[in-house]
């Protein structure tokens, strides 16, 4: 039959969700499930407007822990936020280089970089890249040169202040309001991490589903709140995130049901998978938005940055109440 009822005509006329529900339905087949889940919250984000923070956020995002998702959380977040429309800087704190290369932005030794903005080399505008992926998105970038900077400055007595004052004077210069700034911080609690803390007024924190990852919790926040006392009051821990979280485990469940129950108002509704995808994605120099756009890792970093940019009033509004408590 191929008149205007007929088969071809129908499945011609069908959505991507449509056919895996028809080829599917019915069937207790968890991948035609997960297929059609995605395909779904694709399409409802391809429908959804990012909303802009009235004046630009300032988010380190750190744990001293290594292994959980810090790197490939501000990468992907800073991709998402810019894909959506917002212009970001990203700033990468760690030696190690993930997130710039994770970016596409040239970052071997002797190369410009964050390194010469702490020693007061170069400017923010003299070392940023713009991201290959994403026009709105620009990295200052970190080399293994930095792993040296801690010990050259640590006699200064602006040494926790270094980075905050060259972020200040890049956005009151650029000629582009930003509307984040992100900077990813190294899996430690020294200078590198105190100097981002006090550049910054929001701290964004991941936290792998498994229960031995809550256990340095409390001394990331103990150390923030050395923070907040003697260098930036206004700082505020406004963002959790679960990282490899396994939905199919009452373990990552549990972890995540624990982190709700103790910071109600701050961690994300959204979770983050572990899937290949993610994992494979730096190893082509990019983001796993840019990578895999379709896929569940980079529909979850969307879905947790469209919650971090819908979440943009309160944020702003508990950052002022610190600041006039103050």
């Amino acid at each position: 039959m191929t008149g205007p009822e007929g088969p071809d005509n129908l499945t011609s006329m069908e959505s991507a969700t449509d056919t895996i529900k028809r080829i599917f339905g019915g069937s207790s087949s968890p991948l035609g499930a997960q297929i059609a889940d995605e395909s779904s919250r694709y399409r409802a984000l391809q429908k959804v407007t990012f909303p802009k923070p009235e004046r630009t956020r300032m988010i380190a995002v750190a744990n001293q822990k290594g292994g959980v998702g810090k790197t490939t959380t501000a990468v992907n977040v800073s991709s998402a936020l810019a894909q959506y429309g917002a212009r970001v800087l990203l700033i990468d704190m760690d030696p190690q280089g993930n997130a710039s290369t994770a970016l596409g932005a040239r970052h071997a030794s002797g190369e410009p970089s964050v390194y010469d903005v702490l020693e007061g080399r170069m400017s923010i505008a003299d070392v940023k890249q713009t991201c290959p992926d994403f026009e709105l998105l620009d990295v200052v970038p970190a080399s293994i040169d930095l792993s040296g900077a801690e010990l050259e400055v640590a006699d200064m007595a602006d040494r926790n202040v270094l980075l905050k004052r060259a972020v200040d004077e890049f956005l009151e210069s650029s000629e582009h309001h930003y509307d984040y700034v992100i900077i990813d911080c190294p899996p430690s609690l020294g200078l590198l991490v105190i100097n981002a803390m006090c550049a910054v007024t929001e701290m964004l924190i991941p936290i792998q589903a498994e229960y031995y990852a809550l256990e340095g919790l409390g001394q990331l926040i103990n150390t923030i709140g050395l923070v907040q006392e003697h260098f930036n009051p206004a700082l505020l821990v406004s963002t959790m995130l679960v990282t490899m979280f396994d939905k199919r485990t009452l373990l990552s469940r549990e972890v995540h049901e624990e982190v709700k129950k103790h910071y109600p108002t701050i961690v994300l509704d959204t979770t983050i998978p572990r899937t290949v995808k993610i994992s494979e994605a730096p190893s082509f120099n990019q983001s796993v938005i840019a990578y895999d756009p379709r896929g569940m890792g980079a529909i979850s970093y969307c879905e947790a940055a469209l919650e971090i940019a819908r979440r943009s009033p309160t944020v702003l509004q508990a950052i002022d109440a610190r600041r006039n408590e103050n």
